[in-house]
């Protein structure tokens, strides 16, 4: 798009996943984030919303959508993260973990796939912040990597 600024980009991105994700009466994925932050009401709320400062502090120019009736999961060219709420654990599942280095170690769910791999962050535990970001700058490097590949015919 000529001319276009990043910043009018990606708010026309997040206008069209608000209609392709079938936002709640109109509210944009980051409200709806926003709320869920809110009405978690606890050490699972805060956490997820550390996790997401971390994740726009790694990839300004992330976005945020609303998906599968209610997981908050942040893009960049392609799926980077989910964060999942539950019970005893947030849950940060990265959808191609399998092919990312963790020199830090942070992976320690869902470690059996072929694709997906996830952090269980459990009530006062700690953030590891700067592992935590390079591996999100890892995931996005590693979508906009496979954008660049040309499709097989």
């Amino acid at each position: 798009m000529p001319n276009v600024s990043r910043e009018k980009q990606k708010e026309r991105k997040e206008r069209n996943i608000m209609r392709k994700s079938g936002s709640q009466k109109g509210k944009s994925p980051s409200r709806m984030i926003d709320e869920r932050i809110k009405e978690l009401g606890d050490w699972r709320g805060k956490m997820l919303s550390q996790l997401r400062t971390l994740i726009k502090q790694a990839d300004p120019e992330v976005v945020e959508e609303w998906k599968w009736r209610g997981v908050p999961v942040w893009s960049h060219d392609g799926l980077i993260c989910t964060g999942e709420t539950y019970k005893n654990v947030v849950k940060m599942t990265f959808s191609k973990g399998a092919a990312l280095k963790d020199p830090s170690g942070l992976f320690n769910s869902s470690l059996d796939g072929n694709t997906r791999r996830a952090i269980d962050f459990h009530e006062g535990e700690k953030v590891p912040e700067a592992a935590l970001k390079e591996l999100i700058r890892a995931a996005v490097a590693l979508n906009l990597a496979g954008k660049r590949k040309p499709k097989p015919r």
